[in-house]
């Protein structure tokens, strides 16, 4: 009975508790040391920061996620038209996939001062820089959907004398979807990672800066729990964004899993 009754509980309820115990006991050590906010701010006083200051904090998180959504949507587009040009040719492949590995394994923090200075415009070499972080994963993952088709259905595709745009659209599209998704949702949390490591490496100021400054700037002038309260604000992005790439990949495969496990279950 007791199995079945936790078995019945939300899938975030287990997080959730250990969440607020930890954040429960970061309160009570908080206060029992008599720790300085410029210590260690306790979770109380973040929130509480987090409303008094969100006029500065607010347009600077609005920043940031504009870039990081306009990083992927560019990584999306861009690293699904290359996967699909790349699997229609071995040569092309051989060609440039190296060169995209090559710009997956340099660090984005060591080049970004370049990208910056060569760009001139520090909105659009932040969105470089993010997009380069994110466009590995759709374009790795994308690739290897779209070579893992059954050789039984390739065959009967080339039996029938399918052209390749439709064995493209038939078959190898809906092969590589899952897998597609799959790196969606990676490059959802690296183009957030790219973008706030880009805004780090910029430190630029003004009305459109984002929180990675305001991290910085909290930093300055030590204002610790501002910090604190900028570095939730980016937590809670994160995980909104792999919310929103999880849920979509479940609604887009919905079809599949009820007519698998699922339903046998």
């Amino acid at each position: 009975m007791k199995n079945g009754a936790v078995s019945r509980l939300p899938a975030f309820a287990a997080p959730v508790l250990v969440g607020m115990l930890v954040l429960a006991g970061w309160e009570a050590l908080v206060r029992l040391k008599g720790l300085p906010s410029y210590v260690l701010p306790g979770p109380v006083e973040i929130v509480e920061t987090l409303f008094r200051d969100r006029a500065v904090l607010l347009p600077a998180l609005a920043s940031t996620l504009r870039t990081t959504l306009m990083a992927l949507l560019a990584a999306v587009g861009l690293g699904g038209a290359m996967a699909v040009a790349l699997s229609l040719s071995k040569g092309l492949e051989r060609s440039l996939f190296p060169y995209a590995v090559i710009l997956q394994v340099t660090p984005v923090v060591s080049i970004a001062p370049l990208i910056i200075l060569w760009i001139g415009d520090v909105g659009t070499a932040l969105l470089v820089c993010a997009w380069l972080v994110a466009f590995f994963p759709i374009l790795a993952n994308t690739m290897i959907g779209l070579n893992s088709v059954d050789p039984n259905l390739a065959d009967l595709f080339r039996l029938y004398r399918a052209s390749t745009a439709r064995t493209l659209l038939l078959l190898r599209l809906p092969t590589a979807l899952p897998y597609f998704l799959a790196g969606l949702r990676i490059s959802g949390g690296l183009a957030l990672i790219g973008a706030v490591v880009a805004e780090f490496v910029a430190g630029s100021a003004g009305s459109d800066s984002g929180l990675a400054w305001r991290i910085l700037e909290a930093g300055y002038q030590l204002r610790i729990p501002r910090m604190f309260a900028a570095l939730l604000l980016i937590s809670l992005s994160g995980v909104a964004i792999h919310l929103a790439t999880s849920g979509l990949a479940r609604a887009l495969l919905r079809r599949r899993y009820d007519g698998g496990v699922e339903r046998d279950a």
